[in-house]
């Protein structure tokens, strides 16, 4: 029955979950040392651009990011750093078209692609006998649903999901609807557009733009570029395919989901505890403060930095 007691304590003045988010951007963070460049090539013919850090450890824990995020972003590269201090090697990887390069084909990455991280996991395999999969935000969704869906993999040892959507239609919607958020949903929809008109100037035969700068919501993102391109009906349809929800149940390594109950883009549906409570593997842990991938101490570091290498290295005894 593992639905975790959390040991997060927020510090009183910062319990509101906005500032959660948006704060851990603009302090300062630990940095890993200069990753190895390496591009990994798909049978598709297209690409995905990894980040290896070397620290001479057997063990690696393989990072996912968020939406629009890269393997540069800060989160990621603190974690990094937590990691190699505690005895493992990262891979950080890109999402197709992410990290400022364009990908080859006109598909993209979207929120269930787990495909592509199956495809990170085979080509690391080789070199690790443990490796632990690590996920934020969009990254956890699609952490979890990889390895909820697929045989189990023989090197995988265990799994976190932090800050994960893993219920996509209801955070899609609170993105959308809550006026709270409309500087994340103004941020994300900006970026998403410059790819789509970037994607048009490629293959122009692909893609109608017409009226693209008039989509104010996700929902009208996703219907109109997402699900097609890749091979869904509508937004209804893919966030039902892709949403890591369903896959729960057939977890096969120990999981740490770990939601804040006050983070502003995830809803009722991201704290499955009766699903968690029937579970022998999914740990759900869900503190009352912590934002979308905030979580910060006293000393304004990441908690969950913590917590992650915490669950990481129980799992691998």
């Amino acid at each position: 029955m593992p639905v975790v007691t959390s040991s997060y304590q927020a510090p009183r003045f910062l319990r509101n979950g906005h500032v959660q988010t948006v704060l851990p951007v603009f302090l300062p963070r630990a940095h890993p040392p200069q990753p190895k460049h390496e591009r990994l090539e798909l049978s598709d013919g297209d690409f995905l651009d990894l980040r290896w850090y070397h620290a001479g450890n057997k063990r690696l824990a393989i990072l996912s990011h968020g939406l629009e995020g890269s393997a540069e972003a800060i989160y990621i590269r603190s974690m990094s750093a937590a990691l190699l201090r505690a005895g493992w090697n990262v891979l950080a990887w890109n999402f197709r078209g992410c990290g400022g390069v364009e990908n080859r084909l006109p598909r993209s990455y979207h929120s269930g692609e787990s495909n592509d991280l199956r495809s990170v996991i085979e080509h690391a395999s080789d070199a690790y006998p443990q490796m632990a999969l690590v996920g934020f935000s969009l990254g956890g969704n699609i952490t979890l649903k990889c390895i909820g869906e697929m045989p189990a993999h023989p090197h995988i040892v265990a799994a976190v999901a932090v800050s994960a959507p893993v219920d996509l239609a209801s955070s899609a919607r609170v993105l959308d609807e809550h006026k709270d958020n409309r500087v994340y949903l103004k941020r994300f929809l900006k970026t998403l557009v410059l790819k789509m008109e970037a994607k048009a100037r490629r293959f122009p035969e692909s893609f109608d733009l017409r009226g693209i700068h008039s989509i104010r919501t996700i929902k009208e993102f996703d219907d109109r570029f997402t699900a097609p391109l890749h091979g869904f009906r509508d937004a209804d349809d893919y966030w039902a395919r892709a949403s890591s929800l369903p896959h729960l149940t057939k977890l096969r390594v120990p999981s740490l989901l770990l939601n804040a109950l006050n983070d502003p883009l995830l809803t009722l549906p991201s704290f499955p505890q009766e699903l968690a409570f029937h579970s022998d593997l999914l740990h759900l842990e869900t503190p009352d403060y912590g934002g979308h991938v905030g979580f910060l101490d006293h000393r304004l570091r990441g908690w969950h930095e913590r917590r992650v290498i915490e669950f990481l290295n129980a799992a691998c005894v």
